[in-house]
């Protein structure tokens, strides 16, 4: 009790604040403070009149003592979280755009369904270790690099859109196959692994174009927004331009084509460790995964 009142004590940044909070009193958190600092023979909070710091001692405490309350509180969700409704904090990453357009948006849903549910999420577009940061499920786009230890589900597919914008389209050429890319501004995602290319898979042959252009990003966001501006062609995901395609924005070119940036693959995945197998928060929140991209989804051309 005492260890958990000197972490809300530091989070809530007073001894009032964090009284207030688990609804004690002041001096009873006050005192559970002082004797922990007794028991451990180390001052582990500055004071003065108006606010309080850690010491150099109280901060290492404090790190090793949040872990330990974590982790208590995650052992008690894995035993809360084994019936039909999750109850508890369910921990996400999801990259930034997809997040943004695809999931957030619907999220309403799902904390409305079950409300003993609560979601803590991350937008990242970096690979995470789910286990050093804690997270209890990563949606990640493409390949995942995955091992032994982590879990991986396909559960969607998406296409990927060559699209411009009406004002660029009326300043050049009108690309009608896909060599005529050479001779355009193209918007490339950095992947980080030298000249951009892409494979355009056809009815009867698959080309690959090397693309060339003045702008290079690894946000998809910054790379519709240098579409909609007129800057060149941009290879994106139809999740998130299929609005602007529908309202006149931007339009679809090379439409007889799947087109994918070098070997990327179009899928949509789900990673989590394997002891939340079982769990009820991990379950409903891919079935909401699921459903949101079943209702969103594209036939994949043949």
């Amino acid at each position: 009790m005492a260890m958990r009142m000197f972490v809300e004590t530091v989070e809530a940044k007073g001894f009032s604040a964090a009284a207030r909070k688990v609804g004690l009193a002041t001096s009873s958190v006050t005192r559970m403070v002082d004797s922990l600092e007794a028991d451990l023979g180390s001052v582990l909070l500055n004071r003065s009149t108006r606010q309080i710091s850690l010491t150099e001692a109280g901060g290492v405490y404090y790190n090793s003592a949040r872990l330990i309350l974590d982790a208590v509180a995650d052992a008690d969700a894995e035993v809360t979280d084994q019936g039909d409704e999750p109850v508890g904090v369910l921990r996400v990453c999801v990259p930034v755009e997809f997040g943004r357009s695809v999931i957030i948006p619907q999220l309403h849903r799902l904390l409305a369904r079950y409300p003993r549910l609560e979601i803590n999420l991350t937008q990242s577009d970096e690979i995470i270790d789910l286990f050093s940061q804690r997270v209890d499920l990563s949606v990640r786009l493409g390949a995942a690099l995955v091992n032994d230890n982590v879990v991986c589900r396909t559960i969607g597919h998406f296409q990927r859109w060559a699209i411009a914008s009406p004002d660029y389209l009326a300043r050049h050429s009108l690309p009608v196959e896909p060599a005529d890319l050479s001779q355009h501004q193209c918007l490339a995602f950095d992947f980080g692994n030298g000249k951009p290319s892409w494979v355009f898979e056809g009815a009867e042959q698959s080309i690959s174009v090397a693309v060339q252009g003045r702008l290079r990003s690894n946000n998809a966001g910054t790379l519709r927004q240098a579409a909609l501006d007129g800057c060149g062609i941009a290879l994106l995901a139809d999740w998130l331009v299929e609005e602007d395609v529908r309202a006149g924005r931007l339009t679809r070119l090379l439409e007889d084509y799947q087109v994918s940036p070098g070997q990327a693959q179009a899928t949509i995945n789900v990673l989590y460790l394997p002891n939340h197998r079982m769990s009820t928060r991990v379950r409903v929140f891919i079935e909401f995964l699921q459903q949101i991209l079943a209702e969103t989804s594209h036939p994949t051309p043949e």
